[in-house]
């Protein structure tokens, strides 16, 4: 049939479990004990397809137990290490200095001696190199971090995504591969017969009932309903809900069929009520290895088996085909094969879904019907149907929107080779003037695997980069493809990879992924559970604004880096040098504080909540490794710095000619007490060095050479709400601070010159733009290897492991020992209620968004967040009632079965 069906027979299969396994009174003790053991283990389904790829992968981590750290957390573990070195060094440098050179002037040259009062001096130095460490090392990074995610997880609920794990905002960001399912997500879902082939021929437009054999149409309509989960249904529209349409319950391709027999002038409530779900045989449900569906009826003439599923599968299991006389006519290969070529190539092309439909006639007689292989084979045809399922109107565009973003798209879908290419071409995922590839599951599986059968990375890394289609896919398939993107390193900055998933099967795939995209409409609850964002409206669209969030998410957290790090770089060199030139540092402890005040906690307000444009669309992915720091950043962050640092240099030892200040430079060389004293000289150098950081706060908007720095500044009032109150709070602490904040006041004209200094950085910001970034590029690179040679040698040493890493192969010992458990546990498995993944709590419980922190919760999240717990409690509490009704209405009819005359005959 189709892979929506998967998700229907795993849900069937495991109530069909938890029937199975409900305890006797002789094995209460034993449940009881092995309760807590059985919900540390997943399904069965999931088991073997994580642990088969493990033994595939022979050790290599793909099916990793958890979550690895994010793209952005690993490049920012990695940056605070160096920032934290960096700092602690200008800490220990500023200490060094002020101590030795108050020795040398006290006791070597002046020749004084040492006296309880120089402790105070020794301590003010101490707090003075604590200071810089202070300012030095981003402790702001970690809340700004937090804000940009909550601001975007809060925003991201009103455009259809329901974050479950925070780091996923960021990481969706630097996707570079999406692999997408085509079901619901890329179509609209709604199906529609529009083309069949009964009585011999084929209609390219379906026809209407009286131009159908009237004796086909019974047994054609019993064998559509009969063999249909009877939860599927046709709803009339309410309000205009869908557009006036009628609403499709349950399996679409089943609303399909059922919409069918009620165009030709049939009931399918009417067949329901002959045949009732609980009269029926013995149901094969879909899965990916059947593809198909099968069905056991109980008839007065005997027992009838009906089948439908996938054309070319149902296909090859018929003997004869019913004929335009409504008769049985044999089903020779080559009339097979004429067929395949003539109807369902045909229909395939146009983008169709093919369904074939099949009866046998099995006697009176009871079989055994567990005996698949026995039962379902010499079928008669009675028909094929093309099914249409319209791709949405917003995909094409929105991958479009992907492929200039630099994101590549591929489609994983179950159904036949030519619709995918049909459905893939509609939407834009392959062009014809494009070098692309398109495989079918077994084909794909041929080209990966080595001589022995195993999964080869080498061989993956040869298919996948020009792979867009992966047609008549499994899970497992879905899986190997996922995997080997992620493990790949033939790309610069490696690929993060995004999945769609909505069957329990996909719950391996959706894990390994960086980023797994779960529906919410379609997909089952150990998807969502396995996912990082759940698609309330299940559409490709909103992964697009998922993505478009995440790089803003992304580069807000850069532009604060940005602008942190160059009030870092000017903070402690001002602070290293003066100590070394002048015994004393110009930003006292409290200033220094005011100071980090700005940078960390305001600025990571103000950039943290800086809304996305498409203007994020127009650029490639950062991809996995590239630094997070990049040549255009380092140029901005040490241009602004060398800016910062000329200005206060030329205060400090100028600005007694043209500032109307008394030179504290001067001072400190004849009276170490002096640095003490209040002055306005180095008032000036903290107001300047304030408002130098407040416009820089300004170029830091922008991070890849836009000139207008001001663009956009109008919709975010976090940012010019924060600006401003922090240019009036300077004020008034240089106008009134005095002895608590060390400042004197200072006149108009020093006010102006500061001013002044602070305008300077916008202006300077627009010369730096005319700097190349390649030459620079190297020649910071070649700065880092000759100053930091330790960091230089640790990354070298890093990066060269993450190449020549390859997989470890496991002993043959290890595997046998793992195989014999597997298989003494494979029956126990089967038979057991896996609570990790019981179907009923897990979405409410996994989906419970936290408290924001408390600060800020009222203003940003709270409202949301309550809404939100209200409505998954809402839902916990109805689901649950559910259950309740389920079982007591199994426990009537197992009662009504134990009672009856037919089962105590049996016994």
């Amino acid at each position: 049939d189709n892979e929506e069906q998967e998700k229907k027979s795993e849900t069937t299969k495991q109530k069909e479990s938890d029937d199975r396994v409900k305890p006797t009174s002789a094995d209460d003790d034993k449940s009881k004990s092995d309760k807590k053991e059985d919900a540390e283990k997943k399904p069965a389904g999931l088991a073997a397809v994580a642990e088969q790829a493990e033994d595939e992968e022979g050790g290599k981590g793909g099916s990793k137990g958890g979550k690895q750290k994010s793209v952005l957390q690993t490049k920012l573990t990695r940056l605070a290490l160096y920032i934290g070195y960096i700092g602690m060094a200008a800490a220990f440098l500023t200490l060094i200095c002020l101590i030795v050179r108050f020795c040398i002037t006290n006791y070597a040259v002046k020749g004084k001696k040492a006296s309880g009062a120089d402790v105070s001096y020794f301590i003010s130095f101490l707090i003075q190199a604590i200071t810089v460490v202070v300012v030095s090392v981003p402790e702001g990074l970690p809340l700004a971090v937090t804000l940009a995610l909550a601001y975007a997880v809060r925003k991201m609920m009103t455009d259809n995504n329901l974050v479950r794990h925070l780091d996923a905002c960021e990481t969706m960001g630097n996707a570079s591969t999406i692999c997408s399912d085509k079901t619901g997500t890329l179509t609209t879902n709604r199906m529609t017969v529009v083309q069949c082939y009964v009585n011999g021929k084929h209609y390219d437009k379906l026809p209407k009932n009286e131009e159908i054999n009237k004796d086909l149409l019974p047994l054609l309509f019993e064998a559509v309903t009969v063999n249909s989960n009877y939860t599927s249904k046709i709803e009339k529209p309410k309000d205009k809900e869908d557009g006036g349409l009628p609403k499709q319950v349950g399996n679409k391709t089943e609303c399909a069929l059922l919409d069918l027999v009620q165009k030709w002038g049939g009931s399918y409530d009417e067949v329901r009520k002959n045949f009732p779900e609980d009269k029926l045989v013995k149901v094969y449900t879909f899965n990916s290895a059947r593809k198909m569906m099968s069905t056991i009826i109980e008839r007065d003439d005997g027992y009838r088996l009906y089948t439908k599923g996938a054309s070319e599968m149902v296909l090859t299991k018929c003997k004869s085909i019913i004929d335009k006389d409504n008769k049985p006519k044999d089903l020779s290969e080559d009339e097979k094969k004429k067929i395949t070529k003539d109807v369902i190539e045909k229909m395939a092309n146009d983008g169709l879904r093919t369904i074939c439909i099949a009866y046998r006639d099995l006697g009176k007689e009871k079989q055994n019907w567990d005996d698949e292989d026995k039962i379902i084979k010499d079928l008669i045809c009675i028909g094929l149907v093309g099914i249409e399922d319209p791709v949405r109107d917003e995909v094409p565009e929105a991958i479009e929107k992907c492929q200039k973003a630099g994101v590549v798209v591929r489609m994983v879908t179950g159904d036949n080779i030519m619709t995918a290419r049909s459905i893939a071409t509609k939407c834009g995922i392959i062009k014809p003037d494009d070098d692309f590839l398109i495989l079918e599951g077994k084909e794909f599986n041929k080209r990966i695997r080595d001589s022995s059968g195993k999964i080869s990375q080498k061989k993956l890394d040869e298919v996948w980069p020009k792979l867009r289609v992966l047609a008549r896919s499994s899970p497992q398939d879905k899986y190997n493809l996922v995997n080997g993107i992620v493990e790949s390193r033939v790309t610069e900055n490696r690929e993060v990879v995004a999945v769609t998933g909505d069957g329990t099967n996909d719950g391996p795939a959706l894990k390994r992924a960086d980023v797994g995209f779960a529906m919410g409409i379609q997909g089952t609850d150990v998807a969502k559970q396995a996912s990082d964002i759940i698609l309330t409206d299940d559409n490709f669209s909103s992964i697009v604004k998922a993505m478009m969030w995440g790089r803003n998410v992304y580069d807000c957290i850069a532009k604060f880096l940005q602008f942190q790090l160059t009030a870092n770089l000017s903070a402690g060199v001002i602070s290293v040098v003066s100590a070394a030139a002048i015994s004393s540092v110009p930003l006292r402890a409290v200033q220094m504080l005011w100071v980090n005040l700005v940078m960390d906690t305001l600025a990571s307000l103000a950039l943290a909540t800086e809304p996305p444009t498409e203007d994020l669309l127009n650029r490639k992915p950062y991809g996995r490794t590239k630094s997070i720091i990049s040549p255009m950043m380092m140029r901005n962050i040490i241009g602004q710095s060398l800016y910062q640092l000329v200005i206060m240099f030329i205060i400090l030892y100028a600005g007694q000619y043209f500032l109307g200040v008394e030179s504290t430079v001067t001072k400190l060389q004849s009276d170490p007490h002096a640095g003490r004293e209040l002055s306005a000289q180095f008032t000036m150098v903290f107001n300047a060095f304030v408002l130098m950081t407040l416009f820089n706060e300004i170029n830091s908007r922008k991070l890849h050479g836009e000139r207008n720095v001001f663009k956009g500044i109008h919709r975010n009032p976090f940012f010019y709400g924060i600006w401003i109150s922090c240019f009036i709070a300077q004020i008034l602490i240089v106008t009134f601070g005095s002895n608590v904040f060390s400042c004197e006041r200072l006149d108009i004209k020093q006010w102006a010159w500061s001013l002044l200094f602070g305008v300077g950085s916008l202006i300077w910001q627009q010369i730096l733009l005319f700097i190349p970034i390649k030459p620079f590029s190297r020649c910071f690179s070649g700065i880092y290897r000759v100053c930091c040679p330790c960091l230089s040698k640790r990354k070298k040493s890093e990066d060269s492991e993450e190449e020549d890493d390859e997989p470890q192969k496991k002993s043959g010992e290890k595997r046998q020992k793992r195989r014999h458990s597997k298989k003494e546990s494979t029956e126990d498995d089967n038979e057991k209620i896996f609570g990790k993944y019981a179907t009923v709590g897990h979405l409410t419980n996994a989906t419970v968004v936290m408290a924001p922190p408390p600060i800020f919760a009222r203003y940003m999240l709270r409202k949301s967040v309550d809404r939100l717990n209200t409505e998954f409690q809402v839902i916990n509490a109805f689901r649950s009632r559910l259950e309740v009704v389920k079982e007591k209405k199994t426990e009537i009819s197992t009662e009504q079965k134990r009672n009856s005359q037919d089962h105590l005959i049996d016994e």
